[in-house]
């Protein structure tokens, strides 16, 4: 067989029956010659492909003896195994008849290799009509291989999954396969080395199942043979606590992963064993992170194990387990603990949540969590907002309920509210006074503290925000007693309409906290947007509302706002949308109202607020108070030019000029972003985001290639991702409730976070219509992905994105144009063009020189 000292690449010749060959290399002359061959190696069958380099291209010289004859062969140059590409020899392959250039391939035939051990690669055209089984008989057979139902193909790369059927059509053209054993074979030959009675043996075997276990088809041979039982029953015994018991762990959570098998059918004995791995004080550091994170998808899969789990696991032993210095550890006991919490009713919640907070947790999250010199995991940042989320859930219940006037604790608290501003302590109310004379008293002073109605039960009806309005006021009156003195005496004896009822500022406020904070709605599975702030007091609502009803008072005057005022609705309506909801699952009960125009400034300022993150409820109103009427207004203002721009026609025309190169820049700016590519995070069954995927755009714009990358990892090179899905192969970009992801997993509230964020890419997969499916990390994301999706495929850049940038990049660059036009008036009309003169007899004689 000839061999060719050239670099790795494909090279084409043509050989005349008989004849001799030469090839060159870019027309330098430089030429191997051989003498003639009487026919080429039939043995060698394989494809053919372009000769080419990344920066060179080969020149193909061919001398036929006599010119007469037709080139009727074909071979082909390869690589050989183990030869590097700088000084690599070739080999040659017969590829079949000459007449086949001519013909372009078949839609459904890629171009493939095929590897297997201590044996030289086919490279072979598979035809994805043919059964499967065809297939690999016919690769078998070219390695004189017997029983080929006893072999399967797997990708080479990535998590080298093995080929079926169903993901056939995942192969593209250049793919690389392996030739192993069938997953049938494979399957019994590991649960055979799980019943070996020596402990390498069963080692060995557990080693192997690991890899193997994350592969659908081989995790569903393994369950039809009951492996799960052969691994329960590893566990159970316990025999080393060592690596081989978290290599039984690890094995058993990624089948049950696949939702083959329901985490309900899991029994107690194995639920308690696995339980008391976590309880134990001595344990292998890779053991316990395995068995939370088991125990964890037990209490969200299965209610009644979640009971036995709640009742077996101590919270004191989750503690401990956060206590460790070890982020994994810390992250799966996080992740057990919220898990618990959300399965837990309302009531079991708050007797959690109280002891928990009782145990120092709350300070221990604070200090050594959110103050960690290492980063936050963004698993671990979700779990500190479900566990927010939680918390502030705890106040729904007073928020949902009405005040009752026949309660005599309400009448009492009310009361108590009353006496704390007009009565000194101890003077017991209207001494020697009568009934009337008393009540008339009370309904006097109850005006003064800012009620609308002369019973203050009827101000309180409404729901939200019920009783915990009352509860923000009383707080408030206990724990700031000068400042809630100050703040209603000040406002009750003022006589020029401009007092600040305390009681209707109150109420408004706590349901405006209640929707910035989210109080009420259900938890988002995917969100990790917790406030550092709330972790560092108990009583981290109320204490807020401390805050925010001083900067109602201080904002008022600074508007010099009155009655009429706060009663009169601004342009920013926060209450209904439809169907009479306040907002995501809160009803409300009671009558329509808007936010006043002085409502809606102080939403403003703790709405930017809480967008800064501040650490602590101390630093807090340091920045909010910063955020004054006139820096509000400023900040609009400036937005408002931002956003808006000026609308005199001359402008308007320039920008509208300009348009099509700024979004010829914005589209750039997207394709390379997806060039660049992104971590994506896979939504199973259960919700559960331990899963991570990259994708990314080929620099040419034709390829999206993408694969499975593991947690922590740095991003893939191009070249190391296994899928590949051409960009010609796309038919349509889908978005929210179209995209099937989300589609399948129904409608309910809790889904309407993956709508925002959900996107997916139809395309060819053969003769069917296939999907490739994402979750974006964050809206901005969602955008620029969506965006550079739709400019790839030619349609227009519809998000709310592009609209700001465009408008960023327009009123910038029209700005840089009318510089020299500063301080000059644009006419809203183009000035008249004078009438054309008499008679164009005119010139300059330039023969003249002037003085």
């Amino acid at each position: 067989m000839p061999v060719f000292p050239f670099s790795t690449g494909w090279l084409h010749l043509g050989v005349g029956r008989g004849q001799a060959f030469s090839v060159g290399r870019n027309g330098s002359g430089q030429a191997a010659s051989y003498p003639p061959t009487p026919e080429i190696n039939p043995e060698l069958t394989g494809s053919f492909g372009k000769a080419s380099e990344p920066d060179k291209e080969w020149d193909l010289n061919c001398e036929c003896k006599p010119p007469s004859q037709a080139l009727d062969r074909e071979i082909l140059l390869v690589p050989r195994r183990g030869v590097s590409s700088a000084g690599g020899s070739t080999f040659v392959q017969s590829v079949g008849s000459h007449s086949s250039r001519t013909m372009a391939p078949p839609r459904n035939v890629v171009k493939i290799a095929v590897q297997k051990a201590d044996a030289i690669p086919q490279l072979i055209q598979l035809d994805q009509a043919k059964p499967l089984a065809t297939v690999l008989k016919e690769v078998c057979d070219a390695w004189n291989l017997p029983h080929s139902e006893s072999y399967a193909l797997k990708f080479a790369d990535g998590h080298k999954r093995y080929i079926t059927e169903n993901n056939r059509m995942e192969i593209k053209n250049g793919s690389i396969l392996c030739l192993s054993i069938a997953p049938d074979l494979e399957a019994q030959q590991v649960l055979g080395g799980l019943q070996s009675t020596s402990r390498e043996g069963c080692y060995r075997a557990l080693k192997n199942l690991v890899p193997l276990a994350s592969d659908m088809t081989f995790a569903q041979e393994v369950i039809s043979r009951d492996g799960l039982q052969r691994l329960s029953t590893i566990i159970e015994n316990g025999d080393d606590l060592g690596e081989m018991l978290a290599l039984g762990l690890m094995a058993f959570l990624e089948l049950m992963e696949h939702g083959v098998v329901s985490w309900e059918t899991l029994s107690m004995p194995f639920v308690r064993k696995v339980v008391s791995y976590v309880n134990m004080n001595l344990m292998d550091a890779s053991v316990q992170p395995l068995a939370l994170r088991l125990l964890e998808s037990v209490t969200l899969g299965s209610p009644a194990l979640g009971q036995l789990v709640k009742s077996e696991v101590p919270l004191d032993r989750l503690l401990v387990h956060l206590q460790v210095m070890n982020q994994q550890l810390q992250t799966k006991a996080m992740a057990l603990l919220t898990a618990l919490l959300q399965g837990a009713s309302t009531a079991e919640r708050k007797h959690m949540l109280d002891y928990l907070w009782q145990r120092n947790l709350r300070q221990f999250i604070y200090k050594n969590i959110i103050h960690s010199a290492a980063p936050m995991g963004d698993e671990m940042a979700h779990h500190l907002y479900v566990l927010q989320a939680l918390t502030l859930g705890l106040l729904e219940p007073r928020m949902r309920t009405p005040l009752d006037p026949y309660s005599q604790e309400q009448r009492e608290q009310l009361q108590a509210l009353r006496q704390a501003a007009f009565e000194p302590e101890g003077e017991s109310m209207g001494t020697g006074l009568s009934a009337d004379r008393r009540r008339s008293l009370c309904v006097r002073e109850f005006r003064k503290l800012g009620f609308s109605n002369s019973n203050p039960a009827q101000d309180l009806e409404r729901v939200p925000p019920g009783l915990l309005a009352l509860d923000n006021m009383l707080y408030f009156s206990r724990h700031a007693p000068s400042a809630y003195s100050r703040f209603v005496l000040e406002n009750s004896s003022r006589e020029d309409k401009h007092e600040c009822p305390f009681a209707k500022s109150s109420i408004q406020l706590t349901v405006l906290l209640c929707e910035l904070l989210h109080v009420g709605e259900p938890c988002s599975e995917t969100a990790q947007d917790f406030s550092p702030m709330f972790f560092s007091q108990d009583h981290s609502f109320h204490e807020l509302f401390c805050v925010a009803i001083q900067l109602l008072n201080k904002t008022w005057k600074e508007m010099r706002a009155t009655q009429e005022d706060f009663d009169k609705v601004g342009g920013v309506e926060a209450a209904r949308p439809q169907g009479g909801r306040l907002w995501k699952g809160v009803v409300n009960t009671g009558p329509t109202f808007g936010w006043s125009q002085v409502m809606q400034v102080v939403r403003e300022q703790l709405a930017r607020t809480l967008a800064l993150k501040p650490t602590s409820l101390e630093l807090f109103p340091t920045k909010v108070n910063a955020l004054t009427y006139g820096e509000v207004l400023r900040l609009r203002q400036t937005e408002r030019l931002h956003q808006e721009g000026t609308l005199a026609p001359p402008i308007l025309e320039l920008r509208e000029k300009l348009k099509p190169e700024l979004l010829g820049l914005i589209r750039q700016q997207r394709l390379l972003r997806l060039c660049e590519g992104m971590l994506f995070r896979k939504i199973s069954s259960r919700r559960r985001q331990d899963k991570l995927w990259f994708c990314c755009l080929s620099p040419n714009h034709k390829v999206l290639q993408y694969g499975d990358v593991e947690e922590g990892a740095n991003p893939p090179t191009l070249e190391s991702l296994p899928e590949q899905l051409p960009v010609a192969d796309i038919r349509a970009l889908l978005m929210g409730k179209d995209c099937p992801h989300v589609r399948e997993k129904g409608s309910g509230k809790q889904n309407k976070d993956l709508y925002e964020l959900a996107f997916s890419i139809s395309y060819d997969h053969g003769e069917e219509e296939a999907y490739l499916n994402f979750i974006a990390p964050s809206k901005r994301d969602f955008y620029l992905w969506t965006d550079g999706l739709s400019a790839l495929l030619g349609s227009t850049m519809g998000s709310e994105q592009t609209r700001l940038d465009l408008e960023q990049l327009l009123t910038m660059e029209t700005k840089l144009r009318l510089l020299e036009l500063e301080n000059v008036p644009i006419p809203e009309q183009p000035p008249p063009v004078p009438p054309p003169p008499t008679n164009f007899n005119f010139c300059y004689d330039f023969s003249i020189i002037e003085p």
